[in-house]
């Protein structure tokens, strides 16, 4: 079987695990679970050279010492600008034959079975040979209002052709996708033949492709590092891939995974993922009276906690941090420009 084309994206601005995450360390770059970087372990996912060639990092030029640091010698394209997940990988896209399987991962997720991860790549790498835009969905187990969702249509290959894609829900509507038994959270993760991929987008946003084939066709390289030309790709006006693409083709599948994946998208699913991997979940130093269903996450800070349940408390240099696990998504609001 031809071996898959990782790309990694790498990037954030450090405003949903503020204050520990900011933009000068985002998130794909902290040891959040365990000693290794969320950055890290998404390439030790990769390391299965039977299964996936070397993999391509793309990242920002913030990013790069980062990713040295972290992971030593990668092929690396490196964008001029941030404009969001479409453009960066439609330059992975535009940097390898039009036949290559890309499977396209965010670098700050966690999945806890990897076994099961590398099954739905090979169910996906089927249906991205016959011209399918495949996205992972995770089967919900919960009205979960902080994710998008798929709706799966009919049966294509061992998954569904995409019905539509849906934004965040509020509770209600997330409760009845979960009851229907026909939605999943959308993922973020992709698998597609680069040809495919560079076809659809011109077809549905050709501003953007034309761009990033400029981009490409006239940059540099240097080294194992790949600089796209800057005023293109500047031209471009940045989108999601889901928006920019996978929304608006004929050709999108999606392929259920039950892999234990998170997004990592806030405290309370970094709190989640910590207690199903059985990590600790009170930092050194802890105390706590009266107090259950919490977490405490602070360096050489004693941190005591009294008399709450179901509370986060985050402690990083100045600044202190304490939430409701339910209020978690609304910490992004807190990462002013001053406060980073």
């Amino acid at each position: 079987m031809q071996v898959i084309q990782p790309v990694v994206l790498c990037g954030g601005s450090g405003t949903r695990l503020w204050p520990l995450s900011r933009a000068d360390r985002p998130k794909p770059f902290l040891p959040l679970l365990g000693e290794r970087t969320l950055f890290q372990q998404t390439l030790d996912r990769l390391d299965d050279r039977d299964l996936f060639a070397e993999p391509l990092i793309v990242a920002g030029e913030k990013q790069v010492a980062l990713v040295g640091r972290q992971a030593g010698q990668y092929s690396l394209i490196v964008e001029p600008a941030a404009r969001n997940t479409a453009p960066a990988i439609a330059l992975a896209a535009a940097r390898v034959e039009p036949d290559t399987i890309l499977l396209v991962c965010p670098s700050d997720h966690h999945i806890a079975d990897r076994q099961a991860f590398h099954e739905a790549v090979q169910k996906a790498q089927s249906l991205a040979r016959d011209g399918k835009l495949v996205c992972f969905g995770i089967e919900p187990d919960r009205p979960e209002t902080g994710y998008g969702y798929i709706e799966k249509g009919g049966p294509v290959g061992e998954g569904h052709h995409v019905a539509r894609f849906v934004e965040k829900p509020d509770e209600a509507t997330a409760q009845a996708y979960l009851e229907s038994g026909r939605f999943t959270w959308n993922s973020g993760m992709f698998v597609f033949r680069a040809g495919t991929f560079l076809d659809e987008l011109s077809r549905h946003w050709p501003e953007m492709a034309e761009a990033v084939r400029q981009a490409v066709e006239n940059g540099r390289e240097d080294g194992a590092q790949f600089h796209p030309e800057g005023s293109a790709f500047a031209r471009i006006a940045g989108e999601s891939v889901d928006y920019a693409l996978m929304e608006n083709t004929s050709h999108a599948a999606v392929v259920s995974a039950d892999i234990g994946w998170s997004d990592i998208g806030d405290w309370n699913s970094l709190m989640t993922a910590r207690e199903a991997a059985g990590l600790d979940l009170l930092a050194d130093g802890t105390r706590t009276i009266n107090a259950g269903g919490i977490m405490t996450v602070g360096e050489d800070r004693r941190i005591s906690v009294v008399g709450l349940d179901n509370v986060i408390v985050v402690v990083d240099g100045d600044d202190v941090l304490v939430l409701s696990r339910d209020a978690a998504q609304a910490v992004k609001n807190l990462a002013t420009d001053k406060s980073k």
